[in-house]
């Protein structure tokens, strides 16, 4: 007859294991949910900057209809493109000022799980 019980046939305590396996689990959720607040970051300006940029392409357009000469027409696409190069420039430095935002975070959080692992070990080598 097989051996059945509710208790497992090892203590948990006996297992360290398993209380670091569940830290590491609840760090890796953690990492993800870091990586998703990025990413969702990311695509926040991006979109926004795209709307800023599609503003600005109708406006030209419509300033290009608008416009009497041909003069005016190279005049309205040289303002044009100098507002889109500086705007793209500008685009560069929010993302790459986000990408610096999110590495230091990324830095912090994972020193902060060390420190925990390293607890955890200790506090597992006291009781043991």
């Amino acid at each position: 007859m097989p051996w059945k019980s509710d208790q497992p046939p090892v203590p948990v305590a006996a297992l360290p294991f398993v209380t670091s396996g569940q830290r590491f689990y609840q760090a890796a959720v953690r990492l993800q949910l870091h990586g998703l607040k990025a990413a969702m970051q990311y695509q926040i300006e991006a979109l926004t900057f795209l709307k800023r940029r599609y503003e600005e392409d109708v406006k030209l357009l419509a300033d290009l209809a608008g416009s009497a000469k041909s003069e005016d027409s190279v005049d309205i696409v040289a303002a044009f493109m100098q507002n889109a190069s500086s705007d793209y420039a500008a685009e560069a430095g929010r993302i790459a000022s986000i990408g610096a935002r999110l590495a230091t975070e990324t830095a912090k959080d994972v020193s902060k799980e060390a420190e925990r692992a390293a607890e955890d070990r200790a506090a597992a080598t006291v009781a043991a």
